[in-house]
């Protein structure tokens, strides 16, 4: 039987709506209410949501029933409410397309149950089988012209989702999946992969959304084109990554950056796009206007896309007394110009070829390694570990980031003790990126203190008192630096926390990747004096489509046009040219900074390796 969905969609691209959570929080719903549960209480508020989508041009619009499976509504007492919900969400959505006028299909919205399936969580198949359906046929019951299954991490899940929804109805199934950032789901199954098996669930559509921004989910495309069976792929980014702002998460990527992307997509074989958290109205009437100008334009078969020892034995650690500073605290009293590397976790757990990077550095003068710490929430090995293994095997001093978002107060305090007695001092305390940003939408972050908590509480500690004021017997010897970010959308509230980091113990101030040092400066005039030496992060750039990337997609991160523009001009040379820059940028901070902060892209050590040339 042919249905709506099916008719329209074959006759071109469709565009899909955009975040729903997004809107509604900027509407003065609380971060952390449930969303679902305003079918019933605030029906005006979501529909004054699909009414601008609709207004916006949207082609298909999602019913605000995302988390509306009895395993999360019972986190809000509403349970019990799961089939009403879900039909009048769908009812929602129904009667704003009736008033408008306009020929929209509406989408049934169903994700995954926010609990793990057995045998890794508690959840057998059954009882998410139950769960699905039920959801399914009150959304039916609502009267949805098709469904989406969407932000889905397992397979295994989707599946049964899939399968649950096809035993209630045989309307239009669109399966969406999330990837990380290296365009793998967070099990580590590859887009082809994926598009393979949702390929034999018999739906209508498959695809990507969520997670990541515009970038990452092309790369998925291209790699899923092929895999496809002649499947339609629906790809529904994100407005780039999550940047967190108090208890707000802000997203960066701009209407034009998503609706460039949007044609992209299409023309890479796309039949529909539209976009997930951090999408506005605004995004979605860029990609109209787009998806306009490409009307009927056929579908394009895009071509594959290729992409481009155990731990040494170190020597017994050898504890210091408390009393005598760390090299990076002899540096910077020293006012010597400080260069630190910084040094990612791997995914795995073995740590060869982090060493061989670290040796690499040393050899080229670098003393001091920075020890990234759950960077934009993905999972890798444990800062701890990682920081004794390269510290063992390379004699290089460490500086550990510490994060607040996995650890409630007391595991804070643990680990500090612990990362002491194992002679690991020297710390960058960091708020941390909420796990949102990363593999484990699930996960819950614990944020009992921010960094400048966390600052009092190792403080307190060099004091020789615990959090609460207790004794811990001898004062630890912690040097603690913390994080700057001059490019913030909101710079009275960074200068204000910069003087607390600092009243609270921050020894000296690290910053994002700085592209720009007059952009550094004006922030820091605006500061005033702070009292302690500034640290100036560098992030050499790869290529055009890295820089395009990074200042679109990533939290934190400016690229002037002018270093965009120097990068598309140099072409193929825009490796060299990146490095260059790195190069001219170091040299300018040693005149008036403390020191830099180097950033590896990709593992590319011995890209840094060439931009320490500068300082010989």
């Amino acid at each position: 039987m042919s249905h709506a969905f099916d008719r329209r969609l074959a006759e071109g691209p469709l565009l899909c709506d955009g975040a729903m959570g997004t809107q509604l929080y900027a509407r003065g719903v609380a971060l952390d209410a449930c969303f679902d549960v305003l079918n019933l209480h605030q029906p005006a508020l979501v529909q004054s949501v699909h009414a601008e989508y609709v207004a916006a041009g949207a082609d298909l619009i999602e019913t605000n029933t995302f988390g509306a499976n009895r395993f999360k509504l019972a986190a809000h007492g509403a349970a019990g409410d799961v089939r009403e919900i879900n039909r009048r969400g769908a009812r929602l959505a129904r009667d704003v397309r009736e008033s408008t006028g306009r020929d929209v299909l509406v989408l049934g919205s169903i994700g995954p149950l926010g609990r793990y399936l057995a045998p890794l969580g508690t959840v057998s198949e059954e009882e998410a089988t139950v769960a699905f359906r039920e959801q399914a046929e009150a959304l039916l019951e609502g009267g949805v012209d098709a469904f989406v299954a969407e932000t889905f991490s397992d397979l295994t899940e989707i599946a049964i989702a899939v399968r649950a929804i096809r035993a209630v109805t045989d309307l239009p199934i669109v399966a969406q999946m999330a990837f990380t950032d290296d365009a793998s789901t967070f099990t580590g199954r590859s887009a082809p992969a994926v598009a393979r098996a949702l390929r034999e669930l018999g739906v209508q559509a498959l695809g990507a959304n969520c997670s990541v921004g515009s970038s990452t989910l092309f790369e998925v495309l291209e790699q899923m084109v092929p895999e496809a069976g002649g499947l339609p792929l629906a790809i529904q980014p994100n407005a780039g990554l999550p940047s967190r702002v108090g208890e707000r998460l802000m997203y960066l990527s701009s209407p034009g950056y998503m609706a460039e992307f949007a044609g992209r997509m299409i023309d890479g074989g796309a039949r529909i796009v539209g976009g997930c958290c951090g999408t506005t109205p605004a995004h979605i009437v860029a990609m109209r206007q787009v998806l306009d100008r490409r009307r009927a334009v056929p579908r394009v078969t895009a071509a594959p896309v290729t992409r481009a020892r155990p731990r040494e034995a170190g020597e017994a650690i050898g504890l210091r007394t408390a009393a005598e500073p760390t090299l990076l605290a002899r540096r910077l009293a020293a006012g010597d110009f400080v260069v630190t590397v910084e040094l990612d976790p791997p995914r795995g757990h073995t740590v060869e070829k982090l060493v061989q990077g670290a040796k690499l550095l040393k050899e080229r003068g670098v003393e001091i390694v920075d020890i990234n710490d759950g960077s934009l929430g993905r999972v890798r090995m444990a800062v701890l570990s990682t920081a004794l293994l390269i510290r063992d095997a390379t004699g290089l001093d460490v500086n550990m980031h510490f994060t607040c978002r996995d650890r409630n107060l007391m595991g804070i305090q643990a680990d500090l003790l612990g990362a002491h007695a194992l002679d690991i001092r020297n710390i960058l305390a960091m708020t941390g990126d909420p796990p949102r940003a990363g593999d484990y939408v699930n996960a819950t972050a614990v944020f009992d203190v921010d960094a400048i908590g966390l600052l009092e509480v190792i403080r307190r500690m060099n004091e020789g008192q615990d959090a609460t004021g207790n004794g811990i017997g001898e004062p630890t010897s912690f040097v603690v630096g913390a994080a700057l970010d001059p490019g913030s959308s909101d710079p009275g509230r960074e200068a204000e926390r910069a003087h607390r980091k600092v009243a609270a113990g921050a020894t000296w101030l690290q910053t994002q990747p700085v592209y720009d040092l007059a952009t550094l400066e004006g922030f820091l005039e605006r500061c005033g004096p702070l009292g302690v030496p500034v640290l100036v992060g560098v992030l050499p750039l790869h290529s055009f489509r890295h820089a395009e990337f990074l200042h679109n997609e990533v939290p934190g991160i400016t690229i002037p046009d002018a270093v965009r523009a120097r990068l598309r001009e140099a072409g193929d040379g825009a490796l060299a040219a990146g490095i260059a820059m790195a190069q001219e940028l170091v040299r300018e901070i040693r005149r008036c900074h403390a020191g830099a902060y180097l950033m590896p892209s990709f593992g590319r050590f011995e890209v840094v390796a060439e931009v320490l040339d500068a300082i010989r």
